[in-house]
């Protein structure tokens, strides 16, 4: 559900701000999504309550719109560090935005990407709980070397979000684990570190061999489907383009990359050049392409859709949507890609994607393109194809 506001104050013990969510298009929609929720809110209540020393070393993962950091940064006195680490190009840009926006430093502030590790040791975590478990396994993984007995580890979280497995992750992992009570819907984790008792770090990378392929699929953390593959991509796949006069081809928003790696088999002069907005996403489609076409020309860009593509550069587009940002559902990130497609492709170019068919994407298609025509069907996802006239 979206949740709609009138205003983007946003008041902590540490003072009101103004938040707004990162946007190209700035919707009605979009400009009345929140840019924190009730977690956010607790958080920073416990943190005013308790006190944050000035000279605090703090690391923030997963800040969605830099709500944290936002706070942190102007909390903060000349001695103290703030690192934040997101998987999320959208979520950084968020941040960025707004601690500029508020009078913050952004110097003060080490901006940290899923793959990057952190500066150390770190007085205090703050963890806002990732949908994705796996997400959360590795960040726990990742950064437990700077953690020390000493560091205050706190997290929090919608409760209807928090999956049963969370406490255990924090347990097996760092150590003794207690929540607090439930405040408008959000509750914290607070975890007692006791570097003693922690054991190795597990793999967390899985994978698969893409049916009727050789190609070995790896899937990193937070990417989508990371057992197999997801059902929208294997109807895709049956239907996929085949007669495109394509040099250039583009997978948007490519998760593990398999629309991209299959293009790559079907048109072997092309150029390949894959879109996500999560870090880990495009380092898995990266290691999953360059494993199956190591002298292939591609490129693997971390982007907003596809923002720093070159107008009228493209013959083919493939794209498999997603109908969410995080924990927000809604068709903006799937309209800005449709968008940024359009502009990204040459006079004559094609834009095919899949989707659920409750989602209407044809209409969507039809009205920004003048036309749509649906390859292939069944009873839950539809092929699509666009030309740029």
């Amino acid at each position: 559900m979206i949740n709609m506001v009138n205003d983007n104050g946003f008041s902590t013990g540490f003072g009101v701000f103004t938040l707004s969510r990162w946007s190209r298009t700035n919707t009605p929609n979009e400009q009345n999504l929140r840019a924190w929720d009730a977690a956010d809110e607790l958080l920073l209540e416990h943190l005013a309550e308790v006190g944050v020393p000035e000279s605090a070393k703090v690391l923030i993962l997963n800040d969605q719109c830099g709500a944290l950091a936002t706070a942190l940064v102007m909390a903060q006195g000349a001695s103290g560090s703030v690192q934040c680490a997101t998987d999320s190009f959208l979520s950084t840009q968020a941040a960025q935005k707004n601690v500029t926006a508020n009078g913050g430093d952004l110097t003060r502030v080490t901006w940290l990407n899923s793959l990057d590790q952190a500066q150390g040791p770190i007085d205090l975590l703050l963890i806002k709980l990732p949908k994705n478990l796996s997400l959360l396994e590795d960040q726990l993984y990742r950064y437990r070397d700077h953690i020390t007995p000493n560091t205050k580890i706190m997290a929090a979280g919608m409760v209807k979000h928090m999956a049963a497995g969370v406490f255990t992750l924090f347990e097996s992992i760092l150590g003794a684990t207690k929540t607090s009570l439930a405040k408008k819907k959000a509750r914290l984790i607070f975890c007692q570190p006791d570097p003693t008792q922690w054991q190795a770090a597990t793999a967390l990378k899985t994978q698969y061999l893409l049916e009727n392929t050789n190609y070995q699929i790896i899937i990193y953390p937070n990417v989508f489907s990371r057992e197999s593959l997801d059902i929208g991509t294997r109807f895709f796949l049956q239907h996929f383009p085949k007669k495109v006069d394509a040099e250039k081809i583009a997978d948007i928003g490519c998760g593990n990359g398999v629309l991209g790696l299959v293009a790559a088999g079907k048109y072997p002069e092309a150029t390949i050049d894959f879109y996500d907005e999560s870090y880990m996403a495009v380092a898995c489609a990266e290691e999953n392409f360059t494993r199956a076409w190591p002298d292939r020309a591609a490129s693997f860009r971390v982007d907003d859709g596809m923002s720093s593509a070159t107008p009228g550069s493209y013959q083919l587009i493939v794209c498999n949507p997603p109908f969410h940002q995080h924990n927000v559902v809604g068709d903006f990130v799937a309209l800005q890609m449709f968008r940024d497609a359009k502009l990204a492709l040459q006079q004559g170019g094609e834009f095919w994607l899949v989707g659920n068919r409750h989602l209407g994407y044809k209409e969507h298609i039809k009205h920004l393109f003048g036309n749509c025509m649906v390859v292939a069907s069944n009873q839950k996802f539809v092929v699509l194809k666009a030309i740029k006239r």
